[in-house]
């Protein structure tokens, strides 16, 4: 039979004079990460507060003064302090809808909603993903000024060495590999592992003698390749929660396999680069991510599903309108919200940067050599060892 792809008000329909059951094309887009064990509930966050935000205290580690005692210096002791930290969350709400006209059902013998409602969770969890992607790229974007720029008026002193202090902020929390690839190609002296050699630097440059037991990397296809030719893939595979997770090194580092774009365009690495500090060379990028980096919560929105029918449109044949809404929040460990205030961000904004004047854009907006620029994800943890989100720069 001839396919009718050009009927007047179904046209997006492929109709034949024997109608036979519609078949759902697969998903293919980009691995996601949400449902790993790098989202998780963190029950200090608070859905049901008013305002766009809410805020989460610690106590910060006690400044501990140990005074030697003396039978002959009446001089008193000098007391310890305390101290305390508060970061912001930020909630987000989404909303997805479809409407069908009632009549093309006549001629179509299909329900315009039903692909719709069947698909919904698969949409949902795919806009979840690529919030979570930009909130990633959000930390990356906030660290990489920390060491590139100037900010506040200290010169950024570039990424993450064996040697830096981790409760320096002027060192961004990342590291550079430069022009080296993650797996480099094999020589007569370099084989096997030690092709590997700048990724198990970077990681211990970043945790140094805080390292954990394991990470997840997240890497694309094309490093994933690498891993493959070095033999460094693990023939047994780690299952999380019905994922099942390839791994290099004897398990240390679980590997989460995505086309997505999780790096730095030509234009926003050239930005970070007219900043003060250490120029980043790596154009692009990997991540190691600690499991429960980044707190996933979901909100109670109201009217969660709602139907809408207008009985009178298109001379009484109707159309029937269906709108999912949803909430939720993301928010890495150990940063604070100082993006706006006044609005549910998009993704676009979780991936923004702010100026000393309260303005809020986009990376390659900024000006004045990103002077007093920063992240709209600001650093709250005293040490950087307290971190889960590690980018890795390299070619």
């Amino acid at each position: 039979m001839t396919a009718v792809l050009n009927l007047t008000g179904a046209d997006n329909y492929a109709l034949q004079e024997a109608i036979s059951a519609y078949a759902d094309e697969a998903y293919t887009r980009a691995k996601r990460l949400v449902g790993t064990g790098i989202t998780v509930a963190n029950d200090k966050i608070d859905t049901e507060t008013e305002t766009y935000v809410g805020q989460i205290r610690w106590f910060k580690p006690m400044d501990h003064v140990e005074n030697v005692a003396s039978l002959t210096d009446s001089t008193r002791g000098t007391t310890g302090d305390e101290d305390t930290e508060m970061l912001k969350y930020v909630k987000t709400v989404r909303t997805t809808g479809r409407k069908k006209i009632n009549m093309k059902e006549v001629v179509t013998k299909v329900d315009g909603l039903a692909k719709f409602g069947r698909d919904f969770s698969e949409n949902r969890a795919e806009g979840e993903n690529a919030s979570l992607l930009s909130v990633l790229k959000g930390v990356a974007i906030a660290e990489a000024l920390n060491g590139c720029a100037a900010g506040s008026g200290a010169t950024g002193l570039g990424g993450q060495t064996f040697d830096n202090n981790p409760e320096d902020g002027k060192y961004g929390f990342y590291v550079d590999l430069g022009a080296n690839k993650p797996v480099i190609d094999a020589t007569a002296a370099v084989q096997g592992a030690a092709r590997a050699t700048g990724l198990l630097n970077a990681f211990g440059m970043a945790y140094k003698d805080y390292e954990p037991s394991f990470a997840y990397l997240a890497v694309s296809p094309e490093t994933l390749a690498g891993f493959r030719a070095a033999n460094l893939v693990d023939e047994t595979k780690i299952t999380e929660a019905n994922v099942e997770f390839e791994t290099i090194f004897g398990g240390k580092f679980r590997l989460i396999i995505t086309r997505a774009n999780m790096g730095f365009s030509t234009a926003e690495l050239t930005k970070l680069n007219t900043g003060a500090g250490v120029d980043i060379v790596g154009t692009k990028t990997s991540f190691f991510i600690l499991p429960g980096s980044v707190a996933f919560q979901q909100l109670m929105v109201p009217d969660e599903t709602e139907i809408y029918r207008d009985a009178g449109a298109y001379r009484g044949g109707g159309t029937t309108e269906i709108w999912y809404r949803y909430g939720y929040v993301l928010a890495p460990a150990g940063y604070s919200w100082e993006g706006s205030d006044q609005m549910f961000p998009a993704n676009d904004e979780f991936k923004g940067v702010a100026t000393n004047v309260s303005t809020f854009g986009a990376l390659t907006a900024a000006t004045n050599g990103l002077a007093n620029v920063s992240g709209v994800w600001k650093r709250k943890s005293t040490s950087a060892l307290n971190l889960g989100v590690l980018p890795v720069f390299h070619n």
